[in-house]
């Protein structure tokens, strides 16, 4: 019988269609112009079938769409996504009830005729004449074969897919042809073989190992009779037959099945009646389809390395020849996650920041050197659900990320430190640093055009006894805005910028960074975690970048290696420079405004941030072999973080060593657990000057809370007074947040970010 995808019966027109094929096409054959040589067919008025020869005898079949594996590093598996569950398996790994009864019941004398079986035309012609109606078809199993491969090059197109299937005498011409043609060159077992893979079984199963798997748990080979029966019988009409949803109608079936494999003499009369007596037991397993099945919380991952397939070219020319290669699937896919690495961070996550919560959490670990991504996580899961989402807030808004990224506060303050030590500036390079003052009128860019301080705007530091002058090292430990506004007073804008493009800091929308003092020195442009992480990598390679990569190998469903794409490095800052920041970032951790993300078996690093309003919190860090980073905040930039419980746990502010610094820390702890332990070059940095009470600066933070954590204000505007009257203010001087989509709270399409605009706030950290 011809095999149908639906359950209902067919319409009135479909009926009379399918009545005048099978009648015209037994006319054909019956007259002898079934064959190539017989020139053209005259079925029917003139146009509305082209010459027989005139049809393309080489069919193409495409490779049948299979399930891709995700897997990490070792070799576990993440996930399976597909757009058809369907595994490929030989013959002879078919249970022999299954292909007997599929035979039997769809194409009886499979064996005995050619292309077309000119006793079941007449046959199915003499009854549908007497039944003024189509009650039987006459396709055999080849021409099923031969539109299925129609219906699988159509894909998922619904028009294509009516063109595969309409019934039409010029189809049913074709598809004769090409029937012809694929019996003259496969022959009949592994025509068997085919079909039996390529067809649909209901319950998103395609081929016979996929529904197997499906409705009984076990390879295709192991069915049993009454199994094999049952799926045979699911063909004709898969929502109809359909077991799972209704078993009375799915038995009657297969009891068809088991009494026609008895009356062609495939089993006994007893054997089929044996199996009709027994009850139907299905084991079914559900489809686990896609990212949301990722285990340990890699759904995001997951997300990205289909992202990364997408849109990079080696893996095709266009979007839509790399997205034809991913919807075939039937790949095997090998990335560079660590399971401990996510397992750790992931644990960290759900220790510190609930799925509940107001705010949201998200951390990359990048292994500096390789560019590897070895975790990628997040507190809100992968899902459509409440407190779920699916936008990776790790990653670019073209990867599947936030619409522009997370304003990174002072964690921005070590690239202009790098940028300075590049132009020669020494680590003891002094500045006066008074708790509050007046941007620099004018301060040097890449253009002939300098920067101009046209609103008179002001920067200060967190607390009132953070009062200069102060050295480097000092500064980047009590994260002093006011030193490092006026270091890029004194270096200019564009080493920065230079530095930032070097290091593979772009906006999350994609876009570089705006250049002007308030995103180039206190963090106020929103950018990814995976960008930060990676960058923060470099220092810890001692001046190499290398990009960031997830996939190591894939591998095809016939065993072909793929090229994938590889990490590019290169050198970006001196070997003296990197470990100078090194230095610097160790003293942010040991003692300085990062303290509580500090660990203590293992030289580390790192750097704070908080941004205006505590909308965003951060921490990055690094060991020798791992960088991460941590954001914590609201993707819609609508929270701010004053009186907010986290984690179970209260906070009147929240700082960047505060929240971020403990997820970092325990999440590092996990990953780096039995690995080695190298350590930096460091340089030695003199002391800071004398001057200041440096104890006071350290214990108070300006806020009360006596957490260590200070430092990094937003440019404010001038209280009462207005020292460049004359001259106005950029509108991208100051990093504003506009607030898209969804809260962090939610599972909305979009997110918000800084774009650049005034907003009048402070960084702090």
């Amino acid at each position: 019988m011809s095999k149908k995808r639906s359950g209902g019966g067919l319409t009135g027109t479909q009926q009379a269609a399918k009545f005048l094929g099978v009648s015209v096409l037994a006319g054909a054959v019956l007259a002898g112009l079934a064959l190539p040589a017989a020139g053209a067919l005259g079925l029917a008025a003139k146009g509305t079938v082209e010459g027989f020869d005139e049809i393309p005898a080489n069919l193409k079949t495409p490779p049948l769409s299979q399930r891709t594996t995700i897997l990490d590093a070792d070799g576990g598996q993440i996930a399976t996504v597909y757009s058809r569950d369907r595994t490929v398996v030989k013959l002879k790994d078919i249970s022999p009830y299954m292909q007997k009864a599929i035979v039997a019941i769809e194409d009886a004398r499979f064996y005995e005729h050619g292309a077309i079986d000119l006793k079941g035309v007449l046959r199915a012609l003499n009854r549908n004449a007497q039944e003024g109606g189509v009650t039987q078809g006459a396709s055999t199993l080849t021409q099923q074969y031969v539109k299925n491969v129609f219906v699988e090059e159509a894909g998922d197109d619904p028009d294509k897919v009516a063109q595969a299937t309409q019934q039409t005498i010029g189809r049913k011409v074709r598809e004769l042809k090409f029937a012809i043609q694929v019996e003259e060159e496969l022959g009949k077992k592994k025509i068997l073989e085919n079909y039996l893979n390529i067809t649909f079984f209901g319950q998103q199963a395609y081929g016979v190992e996929a529904a197997s798997k499906r409705y009984f748990s076990k390879s295709a080979e192991d069915l049993k009779l009454e199994e094999a029966a049952l799926l045979a019988g699911i063909v004709q009409s898969p929502s109809r037959y359909d077991p799972v949803n209704d078993g009375e109608e799915a038995a009657k079936r297969r009891n068809t099945v088991l009494q026609r494999m008895a009356d062609v003499g495939d089993i006994s009369q007893a054997e089929a009646d044996r199996a009709k007596e027994t009850p139907i037991e299905l084991k079914v397993s559900k489809p686990k389809n896609g990212c949301i099945t990722a285990v340990d919380g890699a759904g995001f991952f997951c997300d990205y390395v289909r992202e990364v397939f997408l849109t990079d070219p080696v893996f095709g020319k266009t979007r839509e020849e790399r997205a034809k290669v991913w919807n075939q699937g039937g790949l095997t896919i090998r990335t560079t996650l660590d399971p401990q690495a996510q397992k750790s961070a992931q644990e960290s996550l759900g220790d510190h920041v609930y799925q509940d919560d107001k705010v949201a959490a998200a951390i990359t670990l990048v292994e500096p050197g390789t560019g590897r991504i070895v975790a990628m996580g997040q507190s809100k899961p992968y899902g459509f659900g409440e407190n779920e989402t699916q936008i990776n807030y790790s990653v670019n808004a073209r990867m599947g990320g936030s619409n522009y990224g997370f304003p990174v506060g002072s964690t921005f303050k070590p690239f202009v430190a790098a940028a300075a030590l590049e132009q020669g500036r020494p680590p003891t390079q002094s500045y006066p640093a008074p708790y509050k003052m007046p941007y620099p009128d004018s301060i040097a860019s890449c253009s002939d055009r300098p920067w101009r301080n046209r609103g008179g705007d002001t920067v200060e530091n967190e607390n009132e006894k953070e009062v200069g002058p102060y050295a480097l090292r000092e500064a980047m430990e009590l994260s002093v805005n006011t030193y490092f506004v006026q270091m890029i007073g004194d270096i200019g804008l564009c080493p920065v910028v230079e530095m930032t493009d070097r290091l593979g800091v772009v906006q999350g929308n994609g876009e570089k960074l705006p250049a002007s003092p308030a995103p180039l020195t206190l963090g106020s442009t929103g950018i990814s975690p995976l960008t930060m992480a990676n960058a923060y990598a470099t220092f810890a390679n001692r001046g190499t970048h290398c990009t960031p990569t997830a996939i190591e190998s894939i591998r095809t469903a016939d065993g072909k290696s793929l090229r994938v794409p590889q990490t590019e490095c290169g050198k970006v800052m001196s070997e003296r420079t990197a470990d100078t920041v090194n230095t610097l970032l160790r003293g942010v951790v040991d003692s300085g405004t990062g303290q509580e993300a500090g660990l203590t078996d293992r030289d580390n690093a790192g750097k704070t941030g908080t941004t205006d309003e505590r909308k965003n919190a951060w921490f990055v860090g690094y060991t020798p072999n791992l960088s991460g980073a941590v954001w914590v905040g609201s993707a819609s930039q609508k929270v701010k973080m004053f009186d907010i419980r986290i984690g179970g746990r209260y906070h009147g502010k929240v700082f960047g060593g505060q929240v971020p610094g403990p997820i970092w820390k325990d999440a590092m702890a996990g990953a780096l657990r039995g690995k080695e332990n190298p350590g930096f070059n460091t340089v030695h940095v003199p002391d800071a000057p004398e001057g200041g009470d440096e104890e006071d600066r350290r214990r108070d933070d300006g806020d009360g809370d006596g957490d260590g954590d200070g430092g990094d204000d937003k440019p404010g505007r001038s209280a009462g007074r207005d020292p460049f009257p004359d001259i106005s203010l950029p509108p991208d001087f100051i990093g504003g947040n506009i607030t898209r989509g969804q809260d962090g709270g939610g599972n909305g399409a979009g997110d918000g970010g800084a774009d650049g605009g005034a907003d009048g706030g402070r960084q702090r950290d």
